[in-house]
């Protein structure tokens, strides 16, 4: 039987839904308090995480904000930078913030921390020095749906002139005594690092596994970039949704004047 009038505008309106969604979801359709706005951003091509930034080359400084949903409720998420050349997570300077304040899923803000990631011992509670000194830190669970969003201001004087940077996220479940937990060790997980292009805001693909804050010193990845390249889910950026060049409800109108077409 040949489908109906109304069933066919059902489809055509189901076939934008979709697009319109998908960019409303993405990091652009991301509403950060009053006084906080970036430049550029990315969805991240793993852990379903994202980053917005701006960068000003003349201090040299990257303002941020890393948006992330902890493995648990309680948990933490992280970002940061590997000033190596290997990139990995041995040797970042990382931003952690812990899902209610590090006293469990029942405290409100999140806790910062700052670490700079050594070695594959398990993190303390205390934060430790970072190269790149930081301003700004704080973080909200703004957002919904346990998203945690981490905002802090970085001077990039170490990297000189450098318009790419190797960094790294993460995401765990669970806070020990005001501690990050060892994360999961998934597929996801290994592969969140990647090149963060400063000059344009292009984000490269990730190029190798990456740990996290771990107990375990079994090496996988080697902390230097060596380990073999694993497979991830890349998301669309915000450029991507953008430079479509069409609004969702222009595709609605699209969708009805094709309707109108098939009906006349």
């Amino acid at each position: 039987m040949a489908p109906t009038a109304t069933q066919r505008l059902a489809l055509l309106l189901l076939a934008v839904a979709t697009p319109a969604a998908a960019m409303s979801a993405s990091c652009a359709g991301e509403q950060f308090p009053s006084g906080r706005a970036y430049a550029t951003c990315e969805d991240l091509p793993s852990l379903g995480a994202a980053l917005h930034w701006t960068y000003d080359a003349s201090v040299p400084s990257l303002s941020l904000a890393f948006v992330a949903t902890p493995a648990a409720p309680g948990g933490w998420v992280a970002w940061g930078i590997n000033p190596a050349a290997g990139g990995g997570m041995v040797g970042a300077q990382a931003l952690v913030a812990l899902a209610g304040g590090g006293g469990g899923a029942s405290s409100s803000a999140p806790a910062i921390r700052t670490y700079n990631i050594t070695g594959y011992a398990p993190l303390g509670k205390a934060s430790t020095p970072i190269a790149f000194p930081a301003t700004d830190l704080s973080a909200d669970a703004g957002g919904g749906g346990g998203k945690v969003r981490l905002y802090a201001t970085l001077r990039l004087e170490m990297v000189g002139t450098k318009k790419v940077v190797n960094h790294v996220w993460q995401v765990g479940s669970s806070v020990t005594r005001g501690a990050p937990d060892v994360h999961a060790m998934d597929p996801e997980n290994l592969a969140a690092m990647g090149k963060l292009v400063l000059s344009d805001g292009a984000a490269a693909s990730p190029p190798a596994a990456a740990r996290g804050p771990s107990s375990s010193g079994d090496g996988r990845d080697g902390g230097d970039g060596s380990s073999s390249r694993l497979p991830s889910s890349g998301t669309r950026s915000s450029r991507t949704a953008d430079t479509a060049g069409v609004s969702p409800p222009a595709l609605v109108g699209l969708a009805l004047l094709g309707f109108l077409t098939m009906v006349g």
